[in-house]
């Protein structure tokens, strides 16, 4: 399981921004499309949420037992925690804008 912490940086007034993303992406070991998704995951956050997110990896052949919490049936399979509602997108990912939309981000301008 990996977990890549992107919260806010503090303001000048040093209090940080209310986390705005919690994200969940179950994958099946090194496969292509597991790979493809991880990527065009990042990029997206990187542009478009700007440091407001939490991406958790979980790795179904290591860890079976964490599909069942989210009821996974499909990997990849991306899934937003916070905001609720909560959401899921199964696939690659490479269509940036379905996953924006799925994902309820506004484009970065």
């Amino acid at each position: 399981m990996i977990k890549i912490n992107k919260e806010p940086k503090p303001s000048k007034k040093g209090k940080a921004k209310e986390l705005k993303m919690e994200l969940r992406l179950y994958i099946a070991g090194n496969t292509p499309k597991s790979l493809a998704a991880l990527e065009n995951l990042k990029r997206y956050c990187e542009e478009h949420l700007a440091n407001r997110y939490i991406l958790e990896v979980i790795d179904l052949l290591l860890h079976p037992q964490l599909a069942a919490g989210d009821q996974i049936l499909a990997i990849p399979t991306l899934v937003r925690k916070v905001p609720v509602p909560v959401r899921k997108i199964i696939g690659d990912l490479s269509n940036e804008e379905k996953v924006l939309v799925g994902l309820d981000i506004k484009p970065a301008r």
